[in-house]
């Protein structure tokens, strides 16, 4: 992780108030301009009627890589919108890393692409637009 000299780093202070994320067990893994990385592990708790992992806690693992890949930048930046395709099923047991990175900035807009697995197998794809409080 990074850490900004003298002065509160946003990722770490975003962290650090994000209850959800805390509760749903999401670890930020790394993390610097315009990317981070999450991870989670699939409690029995977080499984469907299906045994795979509830789509909506996919999304949120995916959802905090991109809020911190997009508060990167300094200024407070929310999400626009965002949607995802889910690939693969997860498992109960399995430790899921998503991975966000800026694919564009413009004025107070951006877009950033998660990409969400488990080892080496693609479990979903997110893409989120960001916009920048003022």
């Amino acid at each position: 992780m990074t850490q900004s000299a003298g002065r509160s780093d946003p990722v770490e202070a975003m962290m650090a108030s994000d209850v959800a994320s805390r509760m749903l067990g999401i670890e930020l893994a790394g993390y610097g301009p315009g990317w981070a990385r999450t991870r989670m592990t699939v409690r029995d708790d977080m499984v469907n009627g299906h045994g795979i992992c509830h789509g909506g806690l996919i999304f949120s693992l995916a959802d905090t890589a991109f809020a911190c890949a997009c508060n990167s930048w300094g200024p407070v930046t929310v999400a626009a919108g965002c949607d995802i395709v889910f690939v693969a099923p997860a498992s109960g047991g399995d430790v899921l890393t998503a991975e966000a990175r800026m694919r564009s900035r413009y004025g107070r807009n951006g877009i950033y692409d998660v990409t969400i697995t488990h080892g080496d197998r693609l479990v979903a794809e997110f893409r989120g637009r960001s916009h920048q409080v003022r």
